[in-house]
């Protein structure tokens, strides 16, 4: 019977369930929605959790305090993706339960269990059922539930595990999305992975091995949902309470209404909080009447920029260098063409990376700390990068905005009307209104057969797909474009820019880009090798 856990034992569980994700992270990839060749969910997980395994392994003769706090602090630095910014909340989560002590046992890891769902589900702003965080919070409702009856750790880790994977079962029934691609939630299923990795050191006494060819050495792709900034000022305040150990629920619901991107922390002693809003003065008041004002910081977020990065320095300096200028730029791209049209634009610093390759958190700090200037513009270009971008911006104490562009050919349209003489609002007014104008599309091949959206796709397709939706699935490259501008191009278009990706050869590029000029002799037809991996074409139409 096991009645208690030590750090030691902590970590082992912990690095077996690592290990455990890591063996399966490409089954957890394939579960990606989107039948594209992008889907890294497992890998993103993955990395975040090897990117803790050193600072486990220096804390293992400690006490589970530490333990936890080395996993909520690395794992925050090596998030990569969506679905590893969440788990590095999910996992922050037990560093507050666990707090001081030095065992765990069955009813403090439930405490523990449910202090971490709850951080997770306050990491995202509008939480979707069907997820990780469904999975999550069923496992922590039973072991809640079951706590009290259970002395034995093996016993009642078994019945938690089994209430993870019944929740990760039912997530189709959740999410008519997953049902109609055939898959259970792919962030959910690889918390799976880690809790039965985990549960297999309980019960066997042992770590899973790491597989020779499973080591996560790479990054690739996942899908999140980015929403349309309408709230101008980014205020972020800590407050230190009035009356130690009471609730601020009541301050939560007063402000959580008055913006978006809201991220709260109610600690014994102290209130954090971050929100996206258009009346500040509401929220520091409402602040007031619980505590007294420890910290604020207000941006308004039109005002806010990146920098230029001087890339020819060591990549582990820890000081900017250089003379500081007031606008900088650091812009996430993959393939020398891109790249190169990045930094004839004015990009200072490119962090390589983007469809299956999610730069992490620690990353973008890299990068950050090398830049001096007055203000840091960051294009993450991909849905799934803008959660580690943003929580890069919240770790520094330098001025950063994270533009969520969801594409390279927006940062690149976004470079163009950038302009240095005017003010920051007036250049983050320009980008906001490129960002909405500029239509963007990717051509890539379907990985599996399946039907989205009422498109019948086959394994080896060409998928055209429109700001995020799959429109058509075709037989070959060329017409996989035509599909996708036949939806993009109306008669107020002027502009349609090619990217062709790494294995389109420039001839057929060319023959291409002359058949689009046939069909739309208004338009101007720009093309570029972008020699981009994943993707065969990426498309804009302005």
């Amino acid at each position: 019977m096991i009645r208690e856990i030590n750090s030691k034992y902590f970590v082992d569980m912990l690095v077996s369930g690592a290990n455990n994700l890591i063996n399966h992270r490409q089954e957890v990839d394939d579960m990606n929605v989107f039948p594209v060749p992008d889907g890294d969910t497992g890998t993103n997980m993955s990395m975040t959790m090897q990117s803790c395994v050193p600072g486990l392994r220096a804390n293992e003769n400690t006490t589970v305090a530490k333990v936890a706090a080395s996993i909520a602090n690395d794992s925050l630095r090596g998030a990569r993706g969506n679905s590893g910014v969440i788990l590095s909340q999910f996992l922050r989560g037990f560093k507050k339960a666990f707090a001081d002590s030095v065992t765990c046992d069955v009813a403090l890891w439930a405490k523990a269990f449910k202090s971490a769902t709850d951080s997770a589900y306050r990491a995202v702003m509008k939480p979707t059922e069907g997820t990780i965080l469904t999975v999550a919070r069923e496992m922590s409702e039973c072991a809640v539930k079951y706590a009290p009856e259970f002395e034995d750790f093996h016993e009642f880790f078994a019945l938690v595990t089994d209430a993870g994977n019944k929740a990760l079962a039912r997530t189709p029934e959740l999410l008519p999305k997953l049902k109609q691609a055939g898959v259970v939630d792919s962030g959910g299923q690889g918390l799976m992975y880690i809790i039965e990795g985990m549960y297999y050191y309980v019960s066997k006494g042992k770590i899973i091995e790491l597989l020779e060819d499973n080591s996560a050495n790479t990054a690739s792709a996942a899908q999140t949902v980015d929403e349309e900034i309408r709230f101008a000022y980014c205020t972020e305040c800590i407050i230190d309470k009035n009356e130690k150990g009471k609730s601020a629920f009541k301050f939560k619901s007063s402000v959580e209404n008055l913006g978006d991107s809201m991220v709260f922390v109610d600690d014994d002693d102290l209130v954090k909080i971050h929100i996206h809003t258009n009346e500040p003065n509401i929220v520091l008041g409402e602040a007031l009447k619980i505590g007294s004002l420890a910290s604020v910081k207000i941006e308004n977020m039109r005002l806010q920029h990146n920098d230029i990065i001087n890339s020819k320095n060591d990549e582990k300096a820890e000081e900017p260098v250089g003379e500081k200028t007031k606008y900088a730029f650091v812009s996430v791209a993959a393939g020398d063409g891109l790249v190169a049209v990045l930094k004839d634009l004015g990009v200072g610093a490119i962090i390589e990376g983007g469809q299956t390759m999610n730069p992490s958190t620690e990353d973008f700090l890299d990068a950050i700390k090398k830049i001096n200037s007055d203000n840091i513009f960051v294009f993450p270009n991909n849905k799934n990068i803008i959660l580690a971008a943003e929580q890069a911006a919240k770790l520094s104490d330098k001025n950063i905005i994270v533009v969520p562009t969801t594409s390279v050919t927006q940062s690149m349209s976004c470079m163009l009307v950038f302009d240095e003489e005017v003010e920051a609002d007036e250049n983050k007014s320009a980008f906001e209104e490129v960002i909405a104008s500029i239509k963007c599309a990717q051509i890539t091949n379907a990985v599996r057969d399946t039907s989205v959206d009422d498109v019948e796709i086959k394994e080896g397709d060409y998928l055209s797909i429109v700001d995020g939706k799959i429109k058509a699935s075709e037989k070959d490259t060329d017409s996989a474009v035509m599909a996708a501008l036949e939806r993009m191009v109306d008669e107020e278009s002027g502009t349609i820019s090619l990217f062709s990706g790494a294995d389109i050869t420039e001839d057929d590029a060319e023959a291409l880009c002359e058949k689009i000029e046939e069909l739309y002799p208004d338009c101007d037809v720009m093309h570029t090798v972008g020699a981009q991996p994943v993707y065969h074409y990426l498309i804009s139409v302005e």
